[in-house]
């Protein structure tokens, strides 16, 4: 997850500090401040619950957005004491699911005056003590507010609360396919193995990496790889005789119990696990007693990305895969660069003195796999060989 910058955290801190304050003045269970873009409403920041639910955080909130637009289209008074006797709020979906008794809201405005989103509060219970004077309080607060919804903490909570919803969505909807890629043998052009891959609705991320990248800003990271993990897996029984299926996971999802029960569920030497090495360790000890616990299986370990993050050789050594994947950009016009050339050479005799064995990565031309094959690189990937596509 990105950095908070200190200005940005206390941007945090002093937003939620004056929601507790209208929860503590008006007495209420919940308070939120909200925002208009793109068509959508998105909650920004809430503290206390409504009965035993947090409000959600996020775009797309339809239960609460209810109140709220109608509020701002003069439909829905800024107070209602009694929601369930109202005759436009007893029969929102806010009133039936959401158990909501009460309401208030102002809108805060932009520095140009615009309308930008709503301070919200509402309990479970009717409050006739929410009156004019609450709505003055409001609006007092909404001004406070204002002046900490247009820095850093703003664009980063919008940043967090679109890629929930996205991510969300392809959680929900178990919306990932994956495709596969050959692992192929230079020498003779056999195929030894598989990578998994996974795709995603290009109009929600273009590029797979966006997706992970979406998933990890927002907390969703080890839930999305568990998605795409047990897809993968799913076609594990499907791969042609002899061949092994490689899945990619993060440091941190090689932590999580239910990654690794999906895995020993499919134990065996037809399976291998890439570790990236851009994705940075935290506890490098955690990571290889996990790991231990895999490869007594009969998993192999691979690490991805070789020559390439911030670790370098250091992940390796820490690691000691079975497979060492050059990373593609030492492996881009290899064949007329010598110190790629020389790079490539050194990793794969350092590969075959640990017992491991090289992968290029990324092989566009004939070239490139002419010159790999004179250095001695057993195996590779890449577009000249094979495109990922279904298996065969």
């Amino acid at each position: 997850m990105q950095a908070v910058s200190a200005d940005a955290t206390g941007e945090l801190a002093e937003v939620d500090r004056l929601l507790d304050k209208v929860r503590e003045h008006l007495g209420v269970e919940a308070a939120w401040v909200s925002a208009f873009g793109s068509g959508e409403l998105t909650i920004w920041a809430a503290t206390g619950t409504i009965g035993t639910r947090s409000v959600p955080l996020g775009p797309g909130s339809d239960l609460l957005g209810s109140f709220c637009v109608r509020v701002l289209a003069g439909t829905l008074p800024e107070i209602v004491q009694d929601v369930r006797r109202h005759p436009v709020t007893r029969d929102l979906d806010g009133t039936r699911d959401l158990g909501i008794g009460s309401y208030a809201s102002v809108p805060w405005r932009s520095p140009d005056g615009t309308t930008a989103g709503m301070l919200c509060c509402a309990s479970r219970h009717p409050d006739p003590s929410l009156d004019q004077q609450a709505v003055r309080y409001l609006g007092l607060i909404a001004d406070l507010i204002s002046e900490n919804m247009s820095g850093p903490l703003a664009v980063r909570r919008h940043s967090v609360a679109t890629a929930r919803a996205a991510v969300r969505s392809v959680l929900d909807r178990r919306a990932a396919r994956t495709v596969f890629q050959p692992i192929v043998r230079l020498r003779d052009g056999a195929t030894i193995g598989y990578e998994a891959l996974a795709r995603f609705d290009p109009g929600l991320f273009p590029a797979p990496d966006r997706a992970f990248a979406a998933a990890a800003l927002c907390g969703l990271g080890v839930e999305l790889e568990l998605l795409t993990l047990r897809q993968s897996l799913g076609r594990l029984t499907d791969l042609p005789p002899g061949t092994f299926l490689a899945v990619n996971l993060s440091p941190e999802a090689l932590l999580d119990g239910e990654i690794l029960d999906a895995l020993l569920a499919h134990a065996g030497p037809g399976l291998t696990v890439e570790v990236t090495e851009h994705a940075q360790v935290g506890d490098y000890d955690l990571l290889t007693d996990a790991l231990d616990v895999l490869r007594r299986t009969g998993i192999r370990l691979s690490v991805d990305d070789a020559g390439a993050g911030f670790a370098s050789l250091q992940h390796i050594l820490r690691l000691r895969p079975d497979l060492i994947k050059l990373d593609i950009s030492l492996v881009r016009d290899i064949d007329t660069d010598l110190v790629k050339a020389a790079l490539a050479r050194c990793l794969n005799d350092f590969a075959a003195q640990i017992g491991a064995a090289l992968i290029a990565e990324g092989i566009e031309s004939p070239a490139e796999l002419a010159r790999l094959r004179d250095l001695g690189v057993a195996n590779g990937q890449g577009f000249h060989l094979a495109r990922p596509a279904g298996l065969p």
